[in-house]
């Protein structure tokens, strides 16, 4: 067999070397923490919009 009959996955070509687990894992993170950043960004500038001041009674 040539490398030529090995099926593709995601578009990569077939002469592609796998990605190893850590590289996989690593890439997951950074796109996780991004989001979290971005989430919290948009919580942040959500609490600002709404929330009154606090510590006050009555």
């Amino acid at each position: 067999m040539s490398e030529e009959t090995v099926p593709q996955q995601d578009g990569a070509p077939a002469e592609a070397q796998p990605k190893g687990l850590l590289q996989q894992m690593e890439e997951l993170m950074a796109a996780l923490n991004a989001d979290l950043s971005a989430l919290d960004a948009d919580f942040q500038s959500a609490g600002n919009v709404q929330r009154g001041p606090r510590g006050t009674s009555g």
